[in-house]
């Protein structure tokens, strides 16, 4: 996502929108590519192991791609855990700010770590855990630690808000036995580059430094923009490399959007326009069901060939199908009228979306298809009809 204006899927702009299905999520697979061996070339220099964060990406038809450059995946639960063993292969850490004891006892059968949010559901399930440390002795525990220290502006997307849920604070760990974890896992980071992790990470050393001596490992979670240009790879590298000496410990990495950032946009189709005091047009896309990063970060996506409201020629304000009155993308401008069936394009829109979607007010979920924009091969991987709506009811 970009919230100055600026087109970010460069190579989409030769894409024809009407070779797919409307509404369709279409990602590029050589912009993926790209992505993963930025990643990969942190992983071959630095020693780390970065993982895909399915929360924010779990396109398995690029499973093979993504399981090329990366060691694994990581999951927020059972079924994303089931996800990344199923489908993608080699590593799967699972972390739950909880667990229930059915889906825990799931997890331990397919997870190589399992990280916990509490000293109290570590000790609870030790039963669950030491009989799967007896099948399969690879296991490994870590709990995730809350640095209180806060790099991102929105409360709603900071772990280390004043009483967040997330995380074990320093004065928490007094007292407690560290016997049978091999790891922790900090998450503090939305969006952002090497800096804020820098800091963030000084933090840690400041308040857990005592045991980091003690660990295998060490993951630094997810938020990291590594394939942003101006993200500072080789700084990234370096603080990595100097980390794992010193501490003698492995490093993970668990981003999700920087795999996908730049790699896919929406295709969206004109069905209606009217006027209310200004020119509106309706889409069959949905901001609310579709695209609802858009009313949480909030920002604004950016559409292939238009402009602010005013910037050209014809200002529309962009609405979905719903009858939620806040379903509008914005208000955007056009060189030419837009006219009934046009063919529009969202930027950007390869990640926080297909995982977020939703049915409201029935309205149908986007196909999804594979571009190759260095071929020119497309292929539609997935439609979705009354019965991805029904079979979620009863």
């Amino acid at each position: 996502m970009d919230i100055h204006g600026q087109i970010n899927c460069d190579t989409f702009a030769t894409f024809d929108p009407t070779r797919v299905p409307s509404p369709c999520y279409v990602v590029d697979e050589v912009a993926i590519e790209r992505n993963l061996k930025i990643l990969d070339r942190v992983q071959k220099e630095s020693g780390a192991k970065v993982l895909l964060a399915l929360k924010a990406f779990s396109m398995f038809s690029l499973a093979p791609l993504v399981s090329r450059y990366l060691t694994g995946t990581c999951a927020s639960g059972l079924y994303e855990a089931r996800l990344g063993a199923e489908e993608f292969g080699g590593e799967v850490h699972t972390f739950s700010a909880a667990y229930t004891e059915a889906d825990l006892r799931e997890i331990l059968k397919i997870s190589h770590h399992v990280v916990f949010n509490s000293f109290g559901q570590w000790q609870r399930f030790q039963p669950l855990i030491q009989e799967a440390k007896a099948l399969r002795p690879e296991l490994e525990f870590g709990v995730r630690v809350n640095p209180m220290h806060s790099e991102g502006a929105a409360d709603i997307y900071n772990p280390c808000a004043p009483g967040s849920r997330l995380g074990i604070v320093r004065d928490a760990f007094d007292g407690q036995s560290l016997e049978g974890l091999s790891g922790i896992h900090f998450h503090t980071l939305c969006e952002q580059g090497f800096g804020p992790l820098d800091r963030t990470l000084a933090a840690v050393e400041e308040q857990f430094g005592h045991i980091l001596p003690t660990l295998k490992w060490v993951n630094f979670g997810g938020g990291h923009h590594i394939t942003k240009p101006d993200y500072d790879v080789d700084g990234l590298i370096a603080r990595i490399r100097e980390f794992q000496q010193r501490y003698d410990v492995q490093v993970y990495l668990e981003p999700g959007e920087a795999v996908a950032i730049h790699s896919g946009v929406l295709v969206s189709e004109v069905l209606d326009l009217a006027c209310n005091q200004m020119d509106l047009a309706i889409l069959d896309t949905s901001a609310t069901c579709h695209m609802p990063d858009t009313m949480e970060m909030p920002y604004r996506a950016q559409i292939w060939g238009a402009g602010e409201a005013g910037e050209k020629a014809h200002t529309y304000r962009l609405g979905g199908q719903t009858c939620l009155a806040g379903d509008v993308m914005g208000d955007y401008s056009f060189d030419s009228p837009l006219t009934i069936g046009q063919r529009l394009m969202f930027d950007d829109m390869a990640h926080y979306t297909m995982v977020k979607t939703t049915t409201f007010n029935g309205i149908g979920l986007p196909a999804i298809a594979v571009w190759n924009s260095g071929n020119d091969s497309l292929r539609v991987v997935r439609e979705f009809g009354y019965e991805a709506f029904k079979e979620r009811l009863s």
